[in-house]
């Protein structure tokens, strides 16, 4: 079970990933985790916090993914 001290760590990193990619545009994943100093679990968490809320859409790259608001 997650706790809601869990919960709200991760709407504060979907908070942070969400700033990021306004401040800077559209990142990768590992992008995200470098500039942040994040996990690969936290920004995973923190994008699906943001898929659910339809905040951001993926945009493919070659053979990657870029995160992007809406």
């Amino acid at each position: 079970m997650t706790s809601q001290d869990d919960v709200s760590a991760i709407g504060t990193t979907a908070g942070v990933v969400w700033k990021e990619l306004h401040q800077n545009g559209p990142m990768t994943v590992a992008a995200l985790k470098k500039v942040q100093n994040l996990s690969e679990s936290e920004v995973q968490r923190a994008i699906g916090w943001l898929a659910r809320e339809e905040k951001i859409r993926f945009e493919k790259q070659g053979k990657g993914v870029l995160i992007a608001l809406k």
